[in-house]
């Protein structure tokens, strides 16, 4: 007689937005994964349309509380190009210290936060800080200073309200900024030991084979421009985005699948794509850092992408304190875009992964026509199809212990749902 056993979780803790998963099994053998994003659609494309193409970065910040910036940028992006300006270097330069501090602020939020405590067996974050204070404090004042860095150059922390298209409002000055260097500084030496650390978690024997997808630049570890490249051999600009990748609706998710158009196949964006495609970029102490922590060329354990994470805060660190010591306040703080009837592309690295942005502007500067592509929404196929394997290694597990570790796994990717729907709800099915 065949057994079956059927898992679900109601609520998955520590992700960002709300859904589910549901796990069958017959027998030991996988016959069904789905998570399951339950979010209501939140149709912030549905808003653009209409609005003023200076309205963008104001807007779209409102999507995430975590990583605003990215929807800035990217927003920006597309409507600089729809318009026909590149906006000059200071900008850019100010643009990608302001990208770092989200960075951090992010990626620490997820490492110690969100993903540490199930390492450590901890149920959260406040649990965890009863028996490791010194660590806790230490993350906490490291993202403070991605905050900090937020907060002086984007007017605040959450949704910074300094951004335009363009540039931006207002230039901080050198003074303003010195502090949060001496901060960042200061968090420097806890991150270089955070590689060290989350390299030494145990981590469950599990690889699997990704098309990795992520941003590629010439010159810097790509952030908030680049072109975009894969482990298969793909080099294209943001105009071609939809020549190559297909979103497609399925009854279980208020979020769009997305595949590569010419094999149907799921991809992985994120940490573990800009590791495996970028890694020759990082500033020589994140890298140095990484070899030194046993991190690969190549790293096909999503459990391992907190490492990934760990690096990426300490190059943002070393990123924004090289920027902050050349810069120099410049005036005026945001060039002229003067609209027109164009399409515009943008795509930047959201901590999460690729961010893709396309507009349709009026010759007035009114968005006809909006689309976005969040990162959780490409990885939430490439999340179902890691389910099945981890699963089948693991069938022997008891219920609760099988539950907890599949909760780990997804929680690994670090999907942000609210930015995915435009978790956790668990069940496995044993019979």
């Amino acid at each position: 007689m065949a057994r079956e056993r059927t898992f679900i979780t109601e609520y998955l803790a520590r992700v960002e937005g709300e859904g589910a998963m549901e796990v069958r099994l017959r027998d030991g053998q996988v016959e069904d994964v789905k998570l399951r994003i339950y979010e209501p659609p939140r149709f912030f494309e549905a808003f653009l349309r209409g609005r003023a193409y200076t309205e963008v970065p104001d807007i779209t910040a409102r999507i995430c509380g975590i990583c605003p910036v990215a929807y800035q940028m990217s927003s920006i992006a597309a409507m600089e190009e729809a318009c026909g300006v590149e906006a000059p270097q200071p900008v850019r330069d100010l643009r990608r210290i302001l990208y770092c501090g989200e960075w951090v602020e992010s990626h620490a939020l997820h490492v110690f936060m969100l993903h540490a405590p199930d390492f450590l067996g901890y149920q959260n974050g406040f649990e965890m800080a009863a028996d490791h204070r010194e660590l806790v404090e230490s993350a906490l004042r490291l993202k403070k200073a991605g905050n900090e860095l937020m907060r002086v150059i984007g007017g605040r922390e959450i949704h910074p309200i300094n951004v335009r298209v363009g540039g931006f409002y207002r230039a901080p000055t050198r003074a303003e900024l010195a502090p949060v260097a001496e901060q960042l500084k200061a968090a420097r030496e806890f991150a270089r030991e955070a590689v060290a650390w989350t390299a030494s978690l145990p981590f469950p024997d599990f690889e699997e084979e990704f098309e990795f997808v992520a941003l590629r630049h010439p010159d810097v570890y790509a952030i908030e421009s680049g072109r975009l490249a894969s482990s298969s051999g793909l080099d294209i600009a943001p105009a071609e985005y939809e020549e190559h990748f297909a979103e497609s609706h399925v009854e279980h998710s208020t979020a769009l699948h997305s595949h590569l158009r010419s094999t149907r196949a799921a991809y992985l964006c994120g940490p573990l794509a800009r590791w495996a495609l970028n890694r020759s970029q990082l500033s020589p102490v994140a890298l140095e850092a990484a070899e030194a922590a046993g991190l690969e060329p190549v790293c096909r354990n999503p459990f391992r992408s907190i490492v990934v994470r760990a690096v990426e805060i300490l190059y943002a660190l070393d990123e924004a304190l090289r920027l902050l010591d050349g810069y120099e306040p410049f005036e005026p703080a945001a060039v002229d875009v003067p609209p027109r009837t164009a399409t515009g592309h943008g795509w930047t690295e959201a901590p999460r992964g690729l961010l893709w942005h396309r507009y349709r502007l009026e010759a007035d500067g009114t968005i006809a026509d909006a689309k976005i592509v969040p990162p959780t929404s490409q990885n939430q196929a490439r999340i179902e199809q890691s389910m099945y394997g981890f699963v089948e290694g693991h069938a022997a597990l008891p219920d609760d212990e099988l539950h907890l570790r599949c909760e780990q796994a997804v929680r690994s990717y670090d999907p942000c749902i609210s930015c995915a729907t435009h978790f956790l709800d668990f069940r496995i099915d044993r019979g």
